[in-house]
């Protein structure tokens, strides 16, 4: 019998992927990959790739993506990682907080997707 072993591949889906992918690696700090397949953008992420892609059907046009989704992101310092983003303009839906995974906070992008960051635990 199969079963399944647990995510390889995450990719969201984006209402204009140039606009994305400037604010995932402008105000997140992610690196894109220099080759990507067409009509997607996929970031140096591990153990996990992380990709931003153009929607396979269509997309709602207003409101937010991913409700009742949680995608966490680990980094080196979630504190240090959330000043930088409100530096640089982004928007933190849920303050610094202690966690199951660490310190972490949330933060929103513009399709409207929480992104839960925190700190690598060793």
């Amino acid at each position: 019998m199969t079963m399944p072993i647990g995510p390889s591949f995450i990719a969201l889906q984006v209402r204009d992927l140039a606009a994305s992918t400037e604010f995932y690696k402008d105000v997140f700090g992610f690196v894109a990959q220099e080759r990507n397949p067409p009509g997607a953008v996929v970031f140096t992420t591990s153990p996990i790739a992380l990709a931003l892609r153009e929607p396979i059907r269509p997309l709602p046009e207003i409101g937010p993506l991913g409700t009742g989704a949680v995608i966490w992101i680990a980094c080196d310092d979630a504190d240090a990682l959330h000043e930088l983003i409100l530096q640089r303009g982004g928007k933190i839906l849920a303050p610094l907080n202690e966690g199951p995974f660490g310190r972490f906070f949330v933060s929103g992008d513009p399709d409207g997707y929480a992104i839960t960051f925190h700190t690598k635990q060793q």
